[in-house]
This record gives structure tokens, C-alpha cells and sequence, in this order.
């Protein structure tokens, strides 16, 4: 497909002398005013109106105590943002100038030099102006924001035919209404998660491209493996603006070194928007390295060089990664069970996916830097996850998310921004989201990192459930909506963009069984097929028996408190306490409060300390540990059910709790903080997600244990049983059992007794008086965590005393370690350095030996002295 070699000289002469495209960023100081110029002040771009309020003091901290509601004027008023700027070029040098927004939040009116430009009615979309004929030396822009909150009711207004529920949201979100009606972050309206902000400004960058002849817009690459020929390829697709009026031909050579990989083609560019596609054949004789989810292999990416050169000048280069993957979503007969497997091959090995469900980590994005999203991307990764679901009501993330999840080895379950409602499919409302959908998969296909693409979250689900309590006779105009949003316009467009990775409409869904049942479900929580939700608040979550034997679980959980030093912040002391205002008002679920002490209720007894400070620490505490054990029971359901069908359910393929992260302070199902602190359920995630691990569970009086692994070859392991009395912590008895083969990537029965044989071998036990740990050990330092399990519930433990805890703290380079020592089996021992910056190695532990080292890896520089000024040692007799 090469070019004769005289015409490539000649277009590389060409190309050498004319200039490519003059970029000049706008980011940086523009002005801000409001609505009847009261307001005037400097508002940054990227930013929004409320950081810019903030970051001159006009207003507190947003998530200060009730700022939330007292702040709602802000996003009632209609904002502006401006500035002038100098043209940086030449504009007779150019053929064509344009001004691009890379995002707008959400409905403006732009104009430069008091020429309105166009309109913007979608956060996610990306607007490009053309201002060839109105740029001038020095130009003046101006971007006149709508208030998002009266757009969204002006449109529910407008929807005259039949209603598009939800109106609002329920009153416990403080939130507003109408938030299908606008093409925004559905929960910045509110969620019972997170706050109601809904912001306005210039969210991601602005610039002014100038350039002749023709433009490099998108560019992607994606990799296939073509099994008959047992060969790796690359699709490499560029869009272009092409301003040229008739076709340019061109060369376009991409260079990978490593893999001496080496291609020219000739190609032709149309007027327009101009695409080439083209397929780069792997050499044979390189060997390739595939990219892996994290546990499972190496994130390999390979550097590579796209170069363009058209016959009109100057060349394009373009320098890139290349990854190696391949995914499928496995939804085939199972046999012994009705329905269909839903599970995820990656290279071809079948994995299962551990992890949870990420939602926006900020109210402002322009607060969400690298760091940010480095620090909570990690501490998932180091909890032994390798998969996150970007979940549909917030935003599709900025450009750095994905690359740290390429780099981590963290798979993408990408949701599209649509979240428990029903939207309209009005012409205007479905162009905006069809651009919107484009530029998405467009921006996002080339990394490897993505496996999924879902078109909404648990909108077939509210159809099939009836949520939102349509009469049956107007139901029909609802499924033709969903089936016009999700199937012939959102599946259609990324089936054209990408076909390297599956795609479903909804979660959850029954996947195949959907589709065959016009795209809505009778149950789309059926266990034998796709993936499920799972919430119960009411049933005791220990109880392993309440949770749905699914194919997928891909969102469950529970609530709990952030940790003392994170409601610190926002708070006074008056707040403090699980019954004030500021605590009721910062829980937008329903009787979340109550729940949790329910749950909590269970299996501990319930705080009655006098002081009220040391009151919510204590609640604040047993909330953590009430979620951290429950989820772990759930979870370890959900892995040891990966490898058995019973009575028709199991394969198990995928775990992923609800939720990664949050958004502000305050009660919700995260593992991880406002700020990134682990919460003890993020450190019990490290050990249920653990690549090897015994679970144990009770059924009819009998104790299983099944060893679970995800690593790719068996294992002979010895597995050791420890039985302490609570009263002592010398062990009363002990059992190795040698030989112990766990199989690779599955969960197998390794121990069998009935609860009485071991009580009697085990004599002086009893129910109430003892507690089982257990663990894996293998050759060569492979260990499992260690493991436990109640054989009653601790608030009826006989023979606890409470421990006295203490600590010393040295320090090793760059990290601490904590020597703990105790005079009594003390259960969640929970270490805390307060808003000291970093983890520990481990924490919410049953300590059953004298001594434990546990190390504190701090993400800022602090010492020795800060560490033991601010330790706070909790044990569970330490609650009064």
C-alpha cells in the first residue's frame, strides 16, 4: 500500500516548509459577574462560580455545615464569564479559525466581539466555533450562563405531551428537580449520597485553533487479535477537519520501535469532516506483551508514532501508546442451571472482577486534580481491586482518570451519564446526546483500561419495577422512549465507533434475556442471568443467606459514618452528635441514620457514654465496623460462589460494592473518605479481595471453608485453624491440615465440621466463648490473609475483657511502623492518626496475639511526634 518513494520526498519537502495548526490555551483569569452585575469578581477557567466565590472569600467552604442549602442562590442566578484577549497570530496567515470548548457547564450563549457564536445545552459534549470572519487583533468573549436549575423546570415545562418522571427528588436530598431534563452531572442536583450544587462555568479547557487545509480532531487506536491467523492488529482511526475543497491525498506511516513494527499507506482525505481508518498488522516475529488487569499480569503499553503527511504541507505527528487486550462479555448456557453465564475474558482467561463503583469525587470538578484522582485510584489498586464501574449519574471522567487506570491495571465498567429516570426523546434532546455519545467514545476508545460500555444505570429497572408508578396503559410510550434513547441511538453510535468491546443498555440487565424481551425485562434482577443490585437495611447483613446467589453483583452495600477528623472540618461542636441537625442533614437516605444503628444493633451494643463527643466517636466507629463486616460477608458470598451452581443459581463472576468514594463529608456506602482516608471497610476490601483467601460460612450447623484464588496456577497449601476463647490469648486448640489443593482462578471446598464436633474437640468452648481465625500457608512466603469467624455475636461474647491497647512508633525511611501490644484479645482494633495523611498496612483487625507490627505509609512528610500526638487506638470494649 506504499507510495512510490519520489512522492513521498516530495510531500516531506513540502511538509517541511509550512507550519502546522497555532493552538493558544484561554485558560487562566477571566471575569465573572452575576446576573444584575451585583457580583463582579476574577473566576478561573477551568472553574466554576462556586470555587471562584470561594477562592475570594465571598462565600465560606461550600460543604461548611449547612452551606449546601444556603448557597442554592448561587446556582439560581444566572452567571457570566468574560475576557479579552489578544490574537497570538497572524489571522491572515490561516484559513480557518476556530474557538473550541472542551466543556461548558451546561446552558450558555456564546459571543465574541458581540457575536453570538452558538448555544451549548450539554456539559459532555465538546463545542468548536468557527470565527474565521469575526476574529480580530484584540477580541472580547463572553460566555452568558443560564441558570441550570430554571432551564431544566423551562424544559419539563415544555414537555407538554406526558410527564418524564422523576419530577424531583425526594425531599431527605435537599435537591433539585428536573434533572433528566438537562444534559448535566444527573446528581448535582442531589443524590442521597451527595449535595445539591449545581454549578456553572467553563468546566474543561478553551482554546483558539488556527490552521490551513486540514486539522487532527480525534484520534484513537484500538487493538484486535485475529485468531485464524493467530496475528495482533491495530485500528488507527483519525478525524479530521478538512477545509481544503477537494480531496487531499497523503501518506500517513506509524512507526511502534519495539515491536519493529513499521507501515506506510497512501490515503485520501474527503471536504469536511475527513476520517481515515487504517489496520496496522503486528510483525509476526515481534512477541507482544498484553495489557492485564491489576493481580493478573503486566499493564504493558507500547510507544508509537502516527505520522501525517498531505500533499497541501505541513505534517501531523502524533504520539501515542498502544495497548493489547482483548474483552469479552461471556453470556452463553451454563450447565445444571436455566439462563445464561455474565462474566468478563480478558486475552482470553476469564476473570473475576473485584472492585466497586466510582461516582464523581468532588461537587467542583475543577477541585479534582491528578492527585486526586491518583490517590483514590490507587488506594483502590492496593486494595486488590481491579475493576471500577464509572457510574452513570455523574461524569464521564477527565482524560487523567483513564490514564491511571491503564497504568494501574484498574478495567472500566464506563457507564453512560443516565441514572434513575426516565429521559425525553424529543429531536433537539436526542442530537445533543447523539454529539454527546460521539465525542465520548471518540475521547475514551483507545483506552484499554475500558471493557464496558452501559447505556444508563437501573433505567430498565425503574420500567420493569414500575418506580415511578405509571398507569399500565401509558407504559408502552415509556419502553418506546427508553428503547429510541438507549438501543437506536446510544447502542447504534458506539456499535459505528468502536467495536472493540461489548456493549449492554442498562444495569442491572439480564444482558441476552433483555434483548429477546424488547430490551425491558420481566425482572432485571434475576439471578440466573446478567448482573444485579442488591440493598436490604432491614435483615441482619451477617446472614449470608439473604444475598442473591447473581452471576454479577455489581452494586451492594451498606452505610457508615466518615471518620471524626473528616465531619471535623465542616463542623461545629455543636454538631456533634448522631442526633443533631447537622447530622440529620447531612444524610440524604431515607432513615440512613436509623438503619445503620439497626444494623449496628444486630451485633454490638449500642454507645451510652454520658459525653456526647465521646458518644458519636463511638457510633461513628461501630458504623465502620457494622459496614466493613457486612459487606466482607456479602462479598466472600459472592467469590466463594464463583466455581458451584446450586439449586440452579452461582457462577459468580464479579463483586463490585457500592460505592469507591465520595463526595463530601458525610454518612454513605464508601470506603474511602472525602479526602481519600480509608475507611476500616477499604482495609477489610484488601483482605476480601485478596488474591488467595479462606472464606468460611455456617449453614445448618456445619462450618465450611472454602480457598479462593485468583492466581493462575494451583496450589498445595497447608490451611491453619486457630480457636481462641475470648478470655485468653494463648489458643485452646489448633489444627494444620496439609495438602490442601486450590485450584487456580475458582473457589473449592477445603474444610467441613459441624459447629458441635469442633466445639468438643475443642473442649471448654462454647458458642459465646470462642472465636475461629484460619488462614492459607504455601511455599515459598505465599500466606493468605488471616481470616475470622463469630460463632456468635460479639455483644453476647462471653469471657471479653477489655484490652489495654498501646503503641510505640519508630520510623523506617520513608514509612512508620506502629508496634502494638495488648493484655486481651481485643476484636476491630482500629488505628487512627486523625488527618495525618496516609494508610496503614492493615487496621480493623481481631487481635488475638500479645504483639502485631503495622505499618503507616503517610502521603504528606510528617514524624514520629505528629504520629503518636495524634494516634487514637479503638478497640471494640472501648465503645462505652
Amino acid at each position: 500500500m506504499g507510495l512510490a518513494p519520489p512522492l513521498l520526498l516530495l510531500l516531506l519537502a513540502a511538509a517541511a516548509g509550512r507550519a502546522g495548526a497555532e493552538v493558544h490555551s484561554l485558560r487562566g483569569s477571566w471575569r465573572l459577574r452575576n446576573g444584575n452585575g451585583s457580583v463582579v469578581l476574577p473566576g478561573e477557567v477551568p472553574g466554576c462560580v462556586h470555587t471562584a466565590l470561594h477562592r475570594r472569600g465571598l462565600i465560606q467552604d461550600p460543604y461548611y455545615r449547612f452551606n449546601d442549602v444556603m448557597y442554592r442562590w448561587i446556582s439560581l442566578d444566572n452567571w457570566t464569564y468574560s475576557r479579552t484577549f489578544k490574537t497570538p497570530f497572524d489571522i491572515r496567515k490561516w484559513q480557518k479559525v476556530n474557538l473550541v470548548f472542551e466543556g461548558v457547564d451546561t446552558v450558555a450563549q456564546i459571543l465574541i466581539n458581540n457575536i453570538t457564536l452558538g448555544r451549548t445545552d450539554n456539559m459532555f459534549n465538546r463545542y468548536s466555533f468557527d470565527i474565521t470572519s469575526v476574529i480580530k487583533e484584540v477580541n472580547f468573549v463572553e460566555v452568558h450562563f443560564l441558570s441550570a436549575v430554571s432551564y431544566a423546570a423551562e424544559q419539563s415545562r415544555c414537555h407538554k405531551e406526558y410527564s418524564v418522571p422523576p419530577a424531583c427528588p425526594p425531599p431527605v436530598q435537599k435537591g433539585e428537580c428536573h434533572a433528566n431534563f438537562i444534559r448535566k452531572e444527573q446528581c448535582s442536583f442531589s443524590w442521597d449520597w451527595g449535595p445539591s450544587f449545581p454549578t456553572q462555568g467553563i468546566w474543561k479547557d478553551v482554546r483558539i485553533e488556527a490552521y490551513n487545509h486540514y486539522h487532527l480532531i480525534y484520534f484513537s487506536v484500538t487493538s484486535l487479535f485475529v485468531k485464524s491467523v493467530q496475528q495482533w492488529s491495530l485500528e488507527i482511526k483519525s478525524i479530521f477537519d478538512v477545509v481544503a475543497s477537494k480531496p487531499l491525498a497523503g501518506l500517513v506511516s506509524v512507526n511502534i520501535p519495539k515491536l519493529q513494527t513499521q507501515q506506510t499507506f497512501s490515503v485520501k482525505l474527503q471536504p469536511g469532516e475527513g476520517s481515515i481508518v487504517l489496520l496496522v498488522n503486528i510483525n509476526k516475529s515481534s512477541a507482544v506483551e498484553a495489557w492485564w488487569p491489576n493481580g493478573h499480569g503486566k499493564q504493558t503499553g507500547y510507544n508509537m508514532t502516527t505520522t501525517f503527511i498531505m500533499e497541501t504541507g505541513h505534517q501531523i505527528e502524533k504520539l501515542s501508546k498502544a495497548y493489547f487486550r482483548t474483552v469479552e462479555l461471556v453470556q452463553e448456557p451454563i450447565p445444571g442451571s436455566p439462563g445464561l453465564s455474565f462474566y468478563f475474558r480478558i486475552n482470553g482467561r476469564p476473570i473475576f472482577i473485584k472492585g466497586s463503583n466510582w461516582i464523581p469525587a468532588d461537587s467542583f470538578q475543577d477541585r479534582v486534580t491528578y492527585d486526586t484522582l491518583w490517590l483514590l485510584l490507587k488506594s483502590a489498586a492496593d486494595a486488590n481491586m481491579n475493576a471500577l464501574r464509572v457510574w452513570g449519574g455523574g461524569v464521564y471522567e477527565q482524560d487523567e482518570f483513564y490514564d491511571i487506570c491503564d497504568e494501574l491495571g484498574i478495567m472500566i465498567w464506563q457507564d453512560f451519564m443516565f441514572a434513575c429516570a426516565l429521559y425525553p426523546t424529543d429531536q433537539n434532546y436526542l442530537e445533543s446526546v447523539r454529539a454527546e455519545v460521539s465525542h465520548q467514545v471518540r475521547r475514551l476508545k483507545s483506552h484499554p483500561s475500558i471493557i464496558l460500555w452501559s447505556g444508563n444505570n437501573e433505567n430498565e429497572a425503574a420500567i420493569a419495577s414500575n418506580w415511578f408508578s405509571i398507569p399500565y396503559a401509558d407504559r408502552e410510550i415509556y419502553i418506546k422512549d427508553y428503547v429510541m434513547l438507549y438501543v437506536k441511538n446510544i447502542q447504534e453510535i458506539v456499535l459505528a465507533e468502536d467495536k472493540s468491546r461489548p456493549f449492554v443498555a442498562s444495569s442491572p440487565t439480564n444482558g441476552l434475556e433483555s434483548i429477546k424481551e424488547g430490551w425491558i425485562s420481566q425482572n432485571p434482577y434475576d439471578t440466573h442471568y446478567g448482573d444485579t443490585h442488591f440493598y436490604d437495611y432491614s435483615s441482619d447483613c451477617w446472614n449470608w443467606t439473604v444475598y442473591p446467589k447473581t452471576r454479577f453483583a455489581s452494586e451492594y452495600g451498606f452505610q457508615s459514618w466518615p471518620s471524626f477528623s473528616t465531619i471535623e472540618k465542616v463542623s461545629s461542636v455543636e454538631d456533634w452528635s448522631y442526633t443533631s441537625n447537622f447530622s440529620l442533614h447531612r444524610q440524604h437516605h431515607e432513615d440512613g441514620n436509623d438503619q445503620m444503628l439497626q444494623l449496628v444493633g444486630h451485633h454490638f451494643k449500642l454507645p451510652q457514654s454520658t459525653d456526647p463527643i465521646k458518644k458519636f466517636k463511638d457510633t461513628i466507629y461501630l458504623t465502620q465496623v457494622m459496614q466493613a463486616q457486612c459487606v466482607k460477608t456479602e462479598t466472600e458470598f459472592y467469590r466463594f460462589s464463583q466455581s458451584e451452581i446450586v439449586k440452579g443459581e452461582g457462577h459468580t463472576m464479579g463483586a463490585l460494592y457500592w460505592q469507591l468514594n465520595d463526595i463530601w463529608q458525610a454518612p454513605s456506602w464508601a470506603s474511602l473518605e472525602y479526602g481519600g482516608k480509608w475507611k476500616l471497610l477499604h482495609y477489610f476490601a484488601q483482605n476480601f479481595f485478596a488474591p488467595l483467601l479462606p472464606v468460611a460460612y455456617e449453614d445448618k450447623g456445619v462450618l465450611y471453608m472454602y480457598g479462593v484464588s485468583d492466581l493462575h496456577v494451583d496450589h498445595k497449601l497447608t490451611l491453619r485453624v486457630v480457636v481462641h476463647s475470648w478470655s485468653s490469648l494463648e489458643p485452646v486448640c489448633t489444627l494444620a491440615k496439609a495438602d490442601v489443593t486450590v485450584k487456580a482462578q475458582s473457589a473449592v471446598p477445603i474444610y467441613k465440621e459441624s459447629i458441635n464436633d469442633l466445639l468438643e474437640r475443642c473442649k471448654n468452648c462454647t458458642r459465646k466463648s470462642c472465636v475461629v481465625t484460619f488462614w492459607l500457608v504455601g511455599e515459598s512466603g505465599l500466606q493468605s490473609p488471616r481470616n475470622h469467624h463469630f460463632l456468635s455475636s460479639p455483644k453476647d461474647a462471653v469471657g471479653l475483657e477489655k484490652a489495654q491497647l498501646s503503641a510505640s512508633v519508630s520510623q523506617q525511611d520513608d514509612i512508620y511502623i506502629f508496634a502494638l501490644q495488648t493484655t486481651a484479645i481485643a476484636p476491630f482494633v482500629s488505628l487512627d492518626v486523625g488527618s495525618i495523611k496516609g494508610r496503614f498496612s492493615d487496621n480493623g483487625f481481631l487481635m488475638t496475639e500479645k504483639k502485631k507490627a503495622v505499618v503507616f505509609y503517610p502521603w504528606e512528610p510528617t514524624s514520629v511526634e505528629e504520629l503518636e500526638k495524634s494516634l487514637t487506638l479503638t478497640s471494640l470494649l472501648d465503645v462505652a
